[in-house]
């Protein structure tokens, strides 16, 4: 079976997926957030960002050509911007402290 074909790839995909929507979606009114709105956000952000290293860490360990295939793809499309997948979550995460350091 492919990478995937997996039930349980596609069922993260599509919840990665939405859940980041989602976010984005409510970021657009994070000025408007209290104190407790913006932890809350950045909190979800954080598990957010883990789920998609975990997630693109399957795709790297992964044998599967589609799978190897994938990370190239993200490599090529970040590198067009000068980053890597790990300049990437890097940056995000940076951007993350800095917004929690503007709450306290």
């Amino acid at each position: 079976m492919g990478f995937f074909d997996s039930e349980v790839v596609q069922q993260e995909a599509k919840q990665l997926f939405e859940d980041y929507q989602s976010l984005m979606q409510l970021g657009g009114e994070y000025g408007k957030f209290d104190r407790e709105g913006k932890k809350m956000f950045i909190e979800r952000m954080e598990t957010l960002m883990e789920r998609y290293r975990i997630f693109m860490k399957r795709f790297e360990l992964s044998e599967d050509f589609m799978a190897q295939m994938t990370v190239q793809q993200l490599k090529t499309q970040l590198g067009q911007f000068g980053v890597t997948p790990q300049q990437m979550f890097d940056q995000m995460n940076i951007t993350l402290e800095r917004m929690k350091s503007e709450i306290e």
